[in-house]
C-alpha cells in the first residue's frame, strides 16, 4: 500500500469515528458511487477527501474539483493527499490550478503543497508561478520561510535558467542561502 494512501486511510477512519459508512467508501470498487459522495448534499468532509483521493489515484476526473479544494485547506494532512492524488489524476488542468493557488497572495499560508505540486508535474506553468511565489517571499521579515524553502528547493530541481536572477537575490537570505546556492548549482552552466 502506498504511504500516502496508509496515512489517509489512518486519519480518515479516525475522523469518521471507525464508521460501517467509512468501511463501505474505502471498500467499494464503484467509480459511480465514489463519484456520488463528491456531489451528494451532507456528505462530511472524511467522505469526500476519501472518494476524491481515491478517484484521483484511479485517474477518474470528476475528482478534479473536490482534489483542488483539499489542495487549498488549512488542514496540511487533506494538503498533502489532494496533492499526492492530483500530481497522479492527469488532469490537464492541475498545474493551471497549482500555480493559481501557489501564486494567490491570500492563501500565502498555504502555498506549500502547491509549490511541491507544480515540482512534481514539471508543467510549463512551474517555474514562472514558483519564481514569482519566491519574489514575494524576499520581503523582509516574510513569515512563510517554508513556502519560500520549497520554491528555492523546486527551482533547483527544475533547474531551468530563468530562476537564476531570483535565486541570486535569495542568496541574501540567512534561511535561503544553502538551498539557494545548492539550486544555483544545479543551473545549467551559462555560455
Amino acid at each position: 500500500m502506498d504511504e500516502e494512501l496508509r496515512s489517509l486511510t489512518a486519519r480518515l477512519r479516525a475522523e469518521s469515528g471507525g464508521s460501517a459508512a467509512y468501511d463501505r467508501l474505502a471498500a467499494t470498487e464503484d467509480p459511480d458511487a465514489l463519484a456520488a459522495v463528491l456531489t451528494e448534499p451532507g456528505q462530511p468532509l472524511w467522505a469526500r477527501e476519501l472518494a476524491a483521493f481515491r478517484l484521483g489515484l484511479a485517474g477518474d476526473r470528476r475528482a478534479f474539483e473536490s482534489l483542488v479544494l483539499l489542495l487549498n485547506h488549512r488542514d496540511p494532512p487533506r494538503c498533502a493527499s489532494a496533492a499526492h492524488a492530483l500530481a497522479r489524476l492527469g488532469d490537464p488542468r492541475t498545474a493551471r490550478a497549482a500555480a493559481a493557488l501557489a501564486t494567490n497572495e491570500l492563501r500565502v499560508a498555504y502555498a506549500l503543497h502547491p509549490v511541491r505540486l507544480l515540482v512534481a508535474l514539471r508543467a510549463p506553468e512551474a517555474v514562472p508561478a514558483l519564481i514569482t511565489t519566491l519574489r514575494r517571499r524576499l520581503r523582509p521579515h516574510d513569515p512563510y520561510r517554508r513556502v519560500a524553502l520549497a520554491c528555492v528547493e523546486g527551482l533547483g530541481t527544475l533547474a531551468d535558467p530563468r530562476a537564476r536572477p531570483v535565486l541570486n537575490e535569495a542568496l541574501a537570505h540567512p534561511a535561503l542561502a544553502e538551498a539557494a546556492v545548492q539550486a544555483l548549482a544545479r543551473m545549467p552552466r551559462q555560455r
